[in-house]
């Protein structure tokens, strides 16, 4: 017999992300969240994958992260080459905090057709 997932009720629904419970970002929004990101001293890093492997794979690394970036410009030129090169996939923007060692901050920019 196949696995199944029965964690969650009828209410339950999978999300993308930090912000998957609230409405879709403006681009703004998204400048000032990576804004924030860069302000804090975090490493930006964009990843990318299918919308059918999203939940059960690791991302895809675009490049490497943009280590000691403080360039908004650079970081946002970055997100929309990957989007361009993988229209059909999710592009998540992710703000590694280097000094808890962990993600300070991962939203979806971009989302793929599914």
């Amino acid at each position: 017999m196949p696995f199944q997932n029965t964690m969650g009720d009828y209410q339950t629904r999978q999300t993308l992300e930090t912000f998957g419970f609230l409405p879709p970002l403006t681009q703004e929004e998204i400048f000032d969240q990576i804004a924030y990101v860069i302000a804090q001293g975090w490493t930006p890093s964009i990843e990318h994958i299918h919308p059918s492997q999203a939940m059960n794979h690791y991302w895809t690394m675009w490049k490497l992260p943009f280590f000691g970036s403080v360039d908004l410009q650079q970081v946002i030129s970055e997100l929309e080459a990957c989007h361009r090169a993988y229209p059909d996939h999710h592009i998540r923007f992710t703000g590694y905090d280097n000094y808890t060692q962990s993600q300070g901050s991962a939203f979806v920019v971009f989302e793929g057709r599914r």
